[in-house]
């Protein structure tokens, strides 16, 4: 079974399900018991697979992480209580005082604020325009050395798309971890492992749940990355096989010792999800690029950022990585005396789209950035992210594309 629904739909039944049922159940015990010590003693000192305690790992999770390792053409994957605990389970884990990062620019502001809060904990960030591979090689130093390289696939909100080939390629010479937030492309449309990355990120409570009921995040290791090029492994990890010391300090770290895990009824609330994934994300790619060709060619608006555009500055990249160019995408309205006034009468006439936070969500979402999400960041920090005072974000949903089109059409005659 090699197709990507087809793997996700059958892999619980792929071991023994209690009673034949059809999906992993959830497990909600916390601890585990063993009738022979011996047993418990191995699987302490890891020389035996098993469960210890529900902070470390869970048969629910370990199923869909199991599923998440297979869409992500991986190793391993470790699930997280939601998406920014698994970007902070990499300092936290990975990284110490006098450490180098080199980071995109072009951020989701949560993750912008965690690298600010690493900053101030002796590990310093460097942010660039990682849309060209020279930016990064500009920024990389080796004293202090340069452990991390950190980008996004798509920028949220402004759709910049990171050289993710040339900077793979870039990392991988200099034995850099290369780190790739997976999320507003997911493994459906893109494999960061193809462009050598080392750790893929996922925010779990986006398009592969999709039902905007459940927070959950996950970091998969690739395979691609050498960990004994890596100098902050602790000894005893090193006594694990090599190609998980990475997947395994997270789990101690960032699970075991911060608490960062995910609950089991999450865990199958996202399995759940996921098996609609494959489905949801081509209607609702479909959706995003009808909707932007006729934003594209609207009177009232000014610009449409999305890389589908071919006027878009990395369409280019984006044909040659990307099976599709996602659902994500903004765009600004023409200027008026009252910007806010025009962006206010827009949202207040949408039917279907809905003005809220959140992407990936089975019904389209629409928010005003600069007012809300980017609000804390300050215009000076925004202006220098690309996001302009009257950018609106849109994450699109699976209504009918008519339904849509209607809906904007009509909201756009606010004159």
């Amino acid at each position: 079974m090699t197709g990507f629904t087809t793997t996700i739909l059958h892999n619980d039944r792929q071991s023994l399900i209690e009673h034949g049922s059809l999906h992993k159940p959830i497990h909600t015990s916390v601890t585990y018991g063993y009738d022979d010590a011996q047993d418990l003693f191995d699987v302490f000192q890891n020389k035996k697979s098993g469960y210890r305690y529900g902070r470390q790992g869970n048969p629910t999770i370990t199923a869909l992480e199991d599923k998440l390792t297979k869409m992500e053409n991986g190793v391993a994957s470790l699930c997280f209580a939601s998406g920014m605990a698994a970007i902070g389970a990499l300092p936290l884990a990975l990284l110490k005082a006098g450490d180098h990062v080199i980071s995109s620019a072009f951020l989701f502001g949560n993750t912008s604020n965690l690298w600010q809060t690493t900053a101030d904990l002796g590990i310093s960030v460097s942010y660039v325009d990682a849309t060209k591979v020279e930016n990064i090689a500009a920024a990389l130093t080796l004293a202090p050395a340069t452990r991390m390289v950190f980008v996004e696939t798509i920028a949220n909100p402004r759709t910049q798309v990171a050289d993710l080939e040339k900077i793979g390629e870039l990392c991988q010479a200099r034995g850099i971890l290369f780190v790739v937030d997976n999320t507003m492309t997911s493994p459906y449309l893109f494999h960061p492992k193809a462009v050598g990355a080392a750790l893929s990120i996922n925010s779990l409570t986006k398009v592969i749940s999709g039902h905007g009921d459940v927070l959950g995040g996950c970091i998969t290791d690739t395979g691609v990355f050498d960990w004994r090029k890596f100098p902050n492994i602790a000894d005893n990890i090193q006594k694990q096989p090599v190609e998980l010391w990475g997947i395994s300090q997270l789990r101690a770290k960032a699970v075991r010792d911060f608490g960062a895990c995910l609950s089991p009824e999450a865990a199958h609330h996202i399995a759940i999800g996921a098996e609609t994934m494959a489905l949801r994300i081509e209607r609702q790619c479909s959706n995003t690029v009808q909707l932007t060709d006729m934003l594209a060619a609207h009177p009232n608006v000014s610009a449409v950022y999305y890389p589908g555009l071919k006027n878009h500055p990395e369409h280019p990249i984006a044909t040659k990585l990307f099976s599709a160019y996602g659902s994500i995408f903004s765009f600004e309205l023409k200027k008026s005396n009252a910007p806010d006034s025009n962006c206010i009468a827009f949202l207040n006439r949408l039917k279907i789209a809905i003005s809220a936070t959140h992407l990936g969500d089975n019904r389209t979402l629409i928010i005003p950035v600069a007012q809300t999400i980017f609000f804390e960041m300050g215009a000076e920090r925004r202006a220098a992210m690309g996001i302009s005072e009257s950018l609106i974000r849109v994450s699109v949903g699976i209504e009918e594309p008519a339904d849509l089109l209607t809906d904007f059409e009509h909201a756009l005659e606010f004159n």
